[in-house]
């Protein structure tokens, strides 16, 4: 999933203190990506000092539970530690971000594979599904590599706005209040914006050959 982009998406997540900070950001990272390959364990401690709190908000949405967040992001930690190397991150919070929604989605199917409703999740999954058909529902959409590389290209070509309000509903999870108030606008234009782009990806698609009713 780190290749989607959703980079962007982080940048008006971090404190005000911290924007200086994140402007060797970049630099940082790479050292840390360094720790990892060698094996030397203070790659976890940093990677838990800087992005502890973005991971903890990605799980929340999911999980809407604090304390299963929290293991979801241990479980992050420690299979960042296992996959690199030989993984070698672009972005390293896209990559751990990716680790801690799919670690989040798993627990999440685990704990209601026997229930109906279950939050904003199954929000998500009921929107999709009158659009998206099996085999290409959400749940599949995050593992089908033809279809993410198609929605990967169909996002670059989306505009900025757009793209940011299909990611953070789809991607992060966010609800509909939390993205018309960061968005300044009302709920409907977020809906309306949503509906849009859903059209749209179905639409380009079904031109690259998906079969989708």
């Amino acid at each position: 999933m780190e290749d989607i982009e959703i980079t962007e998406l982080f940048a008006d997540r971090v404190s005000p203190a911290c924007r200086e900070e994140r402007r060797s950001d970049r630099v940082d990272d790479e050292k840390i990506i360094e720790l990892f390959n060698a094996r030397d364990e203070r790659a976890l401690n940093a990677v838990s000092l800087k992005y502890r709190s973005l991971l903890i908000s990605v799980s929340d949405n999911i999980l809407q539970n604090h304390e299963d967040s929290l293991e979801c992001v241990n479980d992050t930690f420690l299979r960042a530690w296992e996959s690199i190397p030989p993984a070698k991150p672009k972005s390293l919070p896209a990559y751990l971000a990716a680790i801690a929604r799919n670690t989040a989605l798993n627990r999440f199917r685990a704990e209601h594979r026997e229930k109906r409703g279950g939050g904003t999740v199954m929000q998500l999954y009921e929107e999709f599904g009158e659009q998206l058909a099996s085999p290409f529902s959400v749940e599949n959409l995050a593992e089908q590599r033809a279809v993410l590389d198609a929605v990967n290209k169909f996002l670059h070509k989306t505009g900025s706005r757009g793209r940011k309000i299909f990611l953070r509903r789809y991607w992060l999870c966010e609800s509909i209040p939390e993205l018309a108030q960061h968005f300044m606008t009302t709920e409907n234009s977020i809906y309306a914006s949503l509906s849009r782009t859903r059209s749209q990806l179905v639409k380009y698609l079904k031109k690259r050959g998906f079969e989708i009713e």
